[in-house]
């Protein structure tokens, strides 16, 4: 799902994976697990959450990991190939663009397990990790529109993905339970770390009205944040909890348990119980949630919280369905 940089990963993958690893290859059986991530895993977001759960698997499950970031179709597939051919007994590849190398890829090496992450693919040995992001997006554009004294709000995106669309979906869908006309600008930038470009598309929406702003941008959503606490309106994180990148501005953050959802993924695979399948991920399972700000949680009148509170239940019971395009 994320940034598209040219960067040195050829040159790292020619190298090979062993160099990346957290232990020495012994050849020794020892449970292995890779993760490829479409960016750096210093982003603060999607690819940091990522190494997060790797982390977690590591010392979980005493596997030994590697991380490769890799930019291009060719690269995801020769990552999976490198950590495959490696005896990897899972690969993760962090984004929707990972669907069809996993395919390929899988279909060569039966015994290793792929997993793709917001995707909605599968074979025997490759699922996908499917993050109903949408569902805390819908409840976060219910706040948007019980708070807003304009009428108006914007959502900033790095690369438009249909998994970042979704999100944006879930907003609108969200705000418009609430009010009918409520406006959502939507910009894309093309990058997922180009701050500059999402601060300059997050100042046009506040110059045309919008007082809270999402982001669905990973690194780039600093320049979101920045922009909305130079003009003094509220703005909401995404994919894990970003109050403490702008501590007075970010009133909530959707956010996914990725380090949860991979540890669950690698378990399975350790006890040699996977199976390839879609996984689905929401609010219903506790994979996916919005998490308020304590420090600004006193802006949010008891009654816009109940409306919120209400929501979140009937998805959690399957009462309301978040559409999305």
């Amino acid at each position: 799902m994320r940034t598209w940089l040219r960067a040195s990963a050829a040159l790292a993958l020619l190298l090979g994976v062993a160099a990346c690893t957290s232990s020495t290859d012994s050849g020794n059986g020892a449970f292995r697990v890779g993760l490829l991530t479409p960016g750096p895993i210093s982003d603060g977001g999607w690819n940091a959450s990522a190494y997060e759960g790797l982390q977690k698997i590591a010392s979980e499950l005493g596997a030994e990991i590697s991380n490769v970031q890799v930019s291009t179709p060719a690269e995801f597939e020769q990552g999976f190939r490198d950590y495959a051919q490696q005896g990897y007994a899972l690969v993760f590849g962090h984004g929707f663009e990972f669907q069809d190398p996993a395919l390929r890829v899988g279909s060569e090496f039966p015994e290793t397990a792929f997993v793709v992450s917001s995707g909605s693919v599968s074979a025997k040995n490759v699922a996908s990790l499917r993050f109903h992001l949408d569902q805390a997006t819908y409840l976060a554009g219910i706040l948007a529109a019980s708070l807003s004294k304009t009428g108006r709000a914007g959502c900033v995106g790095g690369i438009e993905l249909p998994v970042i669309q979704a999100t944006f979906d879930g907003f609108v869908a969200g705000a418009a339970s609430v009010k009918p006309d409520f406006v959502v600008a939507t910009a894309y930038t093309g990058s997922f770390e180009d701050v500059a470009a999402a601060r300059a598309a997050t100042d046009a929406m506040i110059a045309q009205g919008a007082d809270l702003v999402l982001h669905n941008a990973d690194a780039a959503g600093l320049g979101v944040f920045q922009a909305a606490t130079a003009h003094g309106i509220l703005a909401f994180g995404s994919n894990r909890d970003q109050s403490e990148a702008a501590p007075d501005t970010v009133l909530a953050s959707a956010v996914i348990s990725i380090p949860e959802a991979f540890l669950q993924v690698a378990r399975e695979v350790k006890e040699k119980r996977f199976q390839g399948r879609v996984i689905e991920e929401g609010l219903a399972n506790g994979t996916i949630s919005l998490v308020m700000n304590p420090r600004l949680a006193s802006r949010v009148p008891p009654e816009v919280k109940a409306k919120v509170t209400e929501a979140e239940e009937k998805i959690r019971r399957g009462e309301l369905q978040v559409k999305t395009k």
